[in-house]
């Protein structure tokens, strides 16, 4: 829940020339933004560069006051949401049973599900961050194909490493995006598993991004508040190029 329409417009002009950079080496960068911004960021971005939903609705139309479908998304040529962020998770009572028919209403569409998974404080020093994980990974893929999981792409946000200037260290990203691997390769095969792409997200800045990534099975990073501003947007760029 951050900028204005006005504020919107003027970031995705500053990074719009961005994008050429980002593909000469490679990198497929963009932003998620709130639904009211969604149309006039796509405007100016065109496909220079991936716009995505911060959230959408299962369901076509209904009387669901406050959700956003996918038929809305797709009028305006919005084709990536995030599903289940921390946040929504918290703040919203988001479960994975629910982003899991989110997610097969996405792929329904060909659109692409950004998936979130990530554990408590609580959870992670009780020491049980895989097996909170593994049922989020495998409730939430559950009846997708293994055609359609390659398109679906995981951010692996442990909570506790969010806005709280609380680092997971770059082992820890590992050792669980390679845990996240694993499953998919025991749901499917793995091919597959190596098909998808495994993001790390919590507290990710320019001066750490490029040790995240250096990760074997960190394929890239779900940035919050260092996304904000132009500056460390950019920087966030050039630090993995």
């Amino acid at each position: 829940m951050n900028k204005t329409v006005s504020e919107a417009k003027e970031f995705a002009k500053e990074v719009k020339p961005l994008a050429k950079e980002a593909r000469a080496h490679h990198i497929d960068i963009g932003i998620c933004v709130p639904y009211l911004c969604l149309e006039p960021v796509k405007k100016i971005l065109k496909n220079s560069m991936i716009v995505g939903s911060e959230n959408v609705h299962y369901l076509e139309s209904g009387a669901y006051t406050g959700e956003i479908s996918i038929p809305m998304l797709k009028d305006i040529n919005i084709s990536w949401s995030l599903v289940g962020h921390s946040e929504r998770r918290e703040y919203d009572n988001e479960t994975s049973e629910k982003c899991n028919k989110k997610i097969l209403a996405l792929l329904a569409n060909n659109m692409i599900p950004v998936y979130c998974c990530g554990e408590s404080l609580e959870t992670f020093e009780a020491g049980k961050t895989k097996q909170f994980v593994k049922e989020q990974i495998i409730t939430g893929l559950k009846d997708v194909s293994a055609e359609d999981v390659k398109k679906v792409v995981i951010a692996y946000e442990p909570i506790w490493s969010i806005g709280t200037g609380k680092n997971a260290s770059s082992e820890i990203a590992e050792d669980v995006c390679k845990f996240i691997r694993k499953i998919i390769r025991q749901l499917y095969d793995t091919k597959t598993a190596n098909k998808v792409r495994i993001l790390y997200g919590g507290s990710v800045k320019p001066n750490n991004i490029r040790e995240y990534l250096s990760q074997k099975d960190v394929d890239g990073a779900l940035v919050g508040g260092a996304s904000l501003k132009f500056e460390s947007y950019h920087e966030l760029l050039t630090n993995i190029e």
